[in-house]
């Protein structure tokens, strides 16, 4: 079957609002062995209605790395390679030189890191900003053009807007999710997708991805504390601690054995792993009152739970499963079946990138929006993420990383949308988990660039 054609709302959004982008270049700098320029575009913020197109806009930011290997001249004719980060509500990567796989990159494409719309510099969300839109309904009405189908009509509104032929797509975890919904509605931009550990199901409830990841969890706790026997007792000891005496984080936001348990976030990491061990030996420090928990750890801990840098990541992560249904608190729904992991256990496991509604009674920076979390979490109306039909049809090659112990994108669900996109290959491994790019980006890239160039001839 041949190329289905851009249909429908979508495809005449990102056929028209391309053509009105406007885009500056603020700043360019050289460094390292980089060249880099700032690019600014305006964008609607609706790019699915006639009223959004010729309304508000918004400010979208990507930055553009190229190798100092390339002259200007030689650099202007390679072709670009969009990366698009995980999250929700990651801004793209801040590179202080190329290594890794943007070193591999850099020496076939001008790669564009992405801050996707409502992060970094893309007129960033936040406590502050939020409120500004009006009450918790207009609000929540805001947040719904800031989901995956938006950011792949910004990227296609920005490659017209730079005059770019089809690019290469990079996709790590959400951004994953992102490059599927690229494939469903604008593949006609793409020249070919890459994946790491972002392999999104295509439909189905929130409630079998967090059943899937909370057993991928449980197992993970078992292999650390296996390295790791006196953690154990450690973490045992923190939560027995906080549920007896209060302690602060520098933020003023109290510190309870849940918002401990999510420095499990260590655990989704080859790279970060041991890290955790490091944590947990700063931990207590003796005081006149007895043992308190002491101010470097409690400091390390509160980078780990705040989501006062990233909102989005708390407001919008289950709505990234949410197509037609609420998504209704999942996360917090089935930890009911996994009581291992209740605050309250008597060896409580580390959790990892769940969402729950209490984070937005304790932490401050999220205290403000807690009424625009219920809306978003009730909300029955979600629309479209994929199209499975025109993904069944793909004929845009597509190479992926699934990583067998992922605990943030799990291996089974993975394989299954794999088996739904025609033509997706995929490469397992089980050396590395969800941040396997940061562990040997460059091999990871260039295999997965490989498959799919080899799957074009």
């Amino acid at each position: 079957m041949a190329d289905l054609p851009v249909t429908g709302l979508m495809g005449a959004a990102l056929l028209e609002s391309g053509s009105s982008v406007r885009r500056h270049v603020r700043a360019r700098h050289t460094y390292r062995g980089m060249r880099t320029a700032e690019h600014y575009f305006q964008v609607p913020l609706d790019h699915f209605s006639e009223d959004g197109r010729r309304g508000e806009t918004i400010t979208v930011f990507a930055r553009e790395y190229v190798s100092t290997e390339h002259s200007e001249e030689a650099a202007a004719e390679l072709p670009w390679l969009l990366y698009l980060q995980g999250g929700p509500g990651g801004r793209g990567n801040r590179l202080p030189s190329l290594g890794g796989w943007s070193k591999a990159a850099a020496r076939d494409f001008r790669i564009l890191m992405l801050d996707q719309r409502g992060t970094g510099l893309s007129s960033a969300i936040d406590r502050n900003t939020l409120p500004l839109r009006g009450s918790d309904a207009a609000q929540a009405r805001y947040l719904t053009h800031f989901r995956a189908d938006s950011i792949v009509a910004d990227a296609e509104a920005i490659r017209s807007a730079l005059g770019a032929a089809p690019w290469t797509v990079y996709g790590q975890s959400y951004g994953g999710f992102c490059a599927l919904s690229y494939l469903s509605f604008a593949p006609e931009g793409l020249r070919e997708v890459l994946v790491t550990g972002g392999l999104a199901p295509l439909g189905g409830s929130a409630d079998r991805v967090y059943r899937a990841t909370f057993q991928r969890v449980a197992a993970r706790n078992a292999e650390y504390f296996s390295w790791y026997p006196e953690d154990r007792a450690a973490v045992t000891r923190i939560a027995r601690h906080l549920r007896e005496t209060e302690e602060f984080l520098p933020d003023g936001g109290r510190l309870t054995v849940e918002r401990f348990q999510m420095v499990g976030s260590f655990l989704g990491g080859n790279t970060r792993v041991d890290a955790l061990h490091h944590l947990l030996e700063d931990a207590f420090v003796a005081t006149p009152d007895g043992d308190r928990l002491s101010d470097a750890f409690l400091e390390q801990v509160r980078g780990l739970v705040s989501r006062a840098s990233n909102p989005l990541y708390a407001l919008m992560h289950e709505s990234i499963y949410g197509q037609s249904a609420a998504t209704d608190w999942a996360a917090w729904r089935v930890l009911a079946e996994f009581p291992e992991f209740r605050p309250d256990a008597a060896e409580p496991l580390l959790t990892g990138e769940m969402v729950y509604p209490w984070y937005f009674e304790q932490d401050p920076a999220l205290r403000p929006l807690q009424g625009v979390a219920r809306l978003l979490a009730e909300k029955d109306d979600w629309g479209p993420l994929y199209d499975p039909e025109r993904l069944a049809f793909n004929t845009v090659p597509v190479a992926a990383a699934v990583y067998t112990d992922d605990i943030y994108v799990d291996r089974e669900l993975s394989l299954e949308t794999a088996a739904a996109v025609r033509g997706l290959q995929v490469w397992e491994s089980d050396e590395f988990h969800h941040d396997g790019i940061a562990d040997d980006g460059e091999a990871i890239f260039g295999r997965l660039l490989g498959m799919a160039r080899s799957a074009r001839r």
